[in-house]
């Protein structure tokens, strides 16, 4: 598990398709829309808006779903 996430980051997360890595683009702590998908973001539960290396694609991932990536 990730902590203490800045943007610029590089990180690994899971997906269907097998590990990604990306970088952190921020750090969201408030409710926001992504592809049409609603972020239930807070300051108690914050998520992090990362980008794909490979896609180029962004999305939100909570902390415990990220490692930090070399």
């Amino acid at each position: 598990m990730a902590k203490n996430l800045k943007s610029g980051d590089r990180v690994k997360w899971n997906t269907s398709q097998g590990e990604t890595t990306g970088k952190v683009v921020k750090k969201q702590t408030s409710r926001t829309k992504i592809k049409g998908h609603t972020v239930a973001a807070s300051k108690e539960k914050p998520q992090y808006i990362v980008e794909s290396e490979k896609s180029g694609k962004r999305a939100a991932h909570k902390a415990g779903e990220l490692r930090k990536g070399k």
